[in-house]
């Protein structure tokens, strides 16, 4: 399997030429055998005489130079039909979709457009009238929807990366069934200019790649505020850091866990959460129902005369050119009122109140992808009812204003992938990743419908950013500790864990919360573990009028040779106090301590 990461390191060194991974990808393609992954597919000798021209500028630097990849075909690409999977639909646009002109301009180079659930109406990937892409780790499989055959391109390694789209799920649940990953960014962080709407106010363009790191290099090529769109938002993306070392991680209590008598799906969650915990997650059981009632919102409420509105004229005019599902599913839109529009977001906003204190107390929710995986036999016998299913742990996320992303679990003995989704508000994209990246890393999954095991991931070079500030903490405020939530309500980002050098000493300040000191000494130090987290300008001013004395900021000396901002406390205030130096950190002396 080639990701991007190999791909443009092959391009740039000289090893691969662009035109012949251009080759490659066609070749893969007869091999495969799938008439109903793409709609429209290129050329091979026009997407080699655009490799013939990227070849020759010589711009090598370029973020995805020479990388394949596909678009669902509800996005537009300049001079191929959008057909949104319904014939009479279909127009050929002028210009491409703003994303798609990004990708271009990185470098990127369109293979074609992919098959879908028509008017991105499914999570299963069987409602189109050009057929059922095959899904690429069990045939007998549905492949998911509504972004069938991007995932399936990406699953089965014609391309290493594709765009869907995801507003009920359509960008997560084909990944899960795929074995791949599937990034759902922040509502407005990738412009949808250029996309036929499914529902216009909870769209989101996503992405699905070999790995982590592959969906965040496309995601920083395509985000950002785009004017065309009214529903554009300046979101910062962040980098990809690691994650902290004790995230909180929100979990399904079991009795509201739902995987309609899947034991193998039961089993993967459990897995899941095993894995993190020994990644030092702290899992904490969270309320789901509110959640949850703000699922049915999606289909059962008024957010339905969205797909009809994207469908109205054929609905209306033509109704047989659409598919029978999607129009027993859409049609009842046409007959929302009004006041039911007003009634549902009376609704959300009650349930968004609800979940705020539980989203405030953690770091992320972490959630199957969906429930169980069905055969397409079954799915065809139960079109609406296992769909429905599909959609249990991501038909609310939209509608929350979360971001998130998709990653494989396990495949089992008989050929079942399963994943999980961890989930934040929006804005968090580079803080999922993180997390998702970390889980990843630690299983042993191949990618995709592969068999070599998934290549080794890079360390993660820290990052500055303008208008912030790293700064070193070593008491309550570490990760999984009682002030770490004030430490993020300042605007807080994990960089990473750190030490300092071997010249410190921490003692026991007075009072009756616990806290540390940490002194540097001429003679008899040692080394301190601490965390190191990016706050705003701002958010260092708030922490500041919060730390009582002796405590105030200093430069501390890490072991890596850097020197950061960190909390220091006066020497002379700690005369008397007790040393805990021995316990190497404040988190190890109040676990020594219970």
């Amino acid at each position: 399997m080639q990701t991007v990461a190999s791909l443009l390191e092959a391009h740039r060194s000289g090893l691969r030429s662009v035109s012949d991974t251009v080759r490659g990808v066609y070749a893969r393609l007869a091999v495969h055998d799938d008439p109903a992954m793409f709609i429209t597919l290129r050329d091979e000798a026009d997407v080699l005489a655009e490799a013939a021209t990227l070849e020759a500028a010589g711009n090598t630097a370029l973020p995805l130079y020479g990388v394949p990849v596909a678009v669902k075909d509800n996005i537009d690409v300049a001079g191929l039909p959008t057909t949104a999977a319904c014939p009479a639909f279909a127009y050929v646009p002028a210009r491409d979709a703003t994303v798609v002109a990004r990708l271009r301009a990185a470098g990127a180079l369109i293979i074609g457009k992919t098959n879908l659930d028509q008017f991105a109406t499914g999570l299963v990937g069987v409602r189109s009238p050009y057929g059922i892409p095959r899904n690429s780790v069990n045939p007998e499989l549905v492949p998911g929807g509504s972004s069938s055959g991007s995932a399936v391109a990406v699953g089965a390694g014609i391309v290493p990366v594709s765009l869907g789209t995801d507003t009920a799920g359509s960008g997560r649940v084909p990944a899960m069934l795929n074995n791949i990953v599937g990034l759902k960014p922040s509502l407005g962080l990738v412009p949808n200019t250029g996309l036929v709407p499914a529902c216009k106010t909870l769209d989101c363009i996503s992405i699905f790649a070999l790995t982590v790191d592959d969906a965040m290099a496309v995601l920083n090529v395509i985000s950002g505020f785009d004017a065309e769109d009214a529903y554009s938002r300046d979101l910062p993306v962040g980098p990809l850091t690691a994650p902290p070392p004790a995230p909180v991680l929100g979990i399904l209590p079991e009795a509201q866990r739902e995987f309609f008598g899947d034991a193998e799906s039961a089993a993967a969650y459990e897995e899941a959460l095993a894995r993190f915990a020994s990644l030092g997650a702290v899992l904490k059981e969270i309320d789901f129902s509110a959640f949850a009632e703000t699922a049915r919102l999606l289909y059962e409420g008024p957010w339905v005369a969205e797909r009809w509105i994207a469908a109205e004229h054929l609905l209306t005019t033509d109704p047989d050119a659409v598919h029978p599902v999607t129009r027993a599913i859409t049609e009842p839109g046409g007959k929302a009122s009004a006041a039911d529009a007003f009634r549902a977001m009376y609704k959300l906003k009650e349930l968004r109140a609800r979940v705020a204190p539980i989203l405030a107390g953690i770091d992320a929710l972490l959630l199957p992808t969906a429930p169980s995986a069905y055969t397409v036999e079954e799915v065809l016998a139960d079109p609406i009812r296992l769909n429905s299913r599909n959609g249990t742990y991501t038909n609310f996320v939209n509608l929350m204003d979360l971001c998130g992303i998709a990653v494989p679990t396990k495949i089992t003995a008989a050929g079942v992938p399963y994943g999980i989704t961890l989930l934040a508000p929006a804005g968090k994209d580079a803080e999922m990743a993180a997390l998702g990246r970390a889980y990843v890393a630690a299983g042993n999954l191949p990618l995709g419908c592969g068999h070599a095991p998934a290549p080794a991931l890079p360390p993660l070079a820290p990052a500055s950013e303008p208008g912030r500030l790293d700064v070193c903490v070593f008491g309550a405020h570490l990760s999984g500790m009682p002030l770490n939530g004030d430490l993020k309500a300042m605007g807080a980002r994990f960089v990473r864990a750190a030490k300092t050098v071997p010249s410190y000493r921490m003692k026991l300040l007075p009072g009756a919360v616990p806290r540390p000191g940490v002194v540097r000494v001429t003679a008899e130090g040692a080394a301190v573990e601490g965390e190191v987290w990016s706050l705003p300008f701002e958010g260092v001013g708030r922490l500041l009028a919060t730390i009582p004395a002796p405590l105030g900021l200093g430069q501390v000396e890490l072991d890596d040779g850097s020197r950061v901002t960190g909390f220091l406390a006066e020497a002379a205030a700690l005369d008397g106090a007790r040393d805990i130096t021995r316990f190497g950190s404040f988190r190890a002396f109040a676990a020594a301590a219970e």
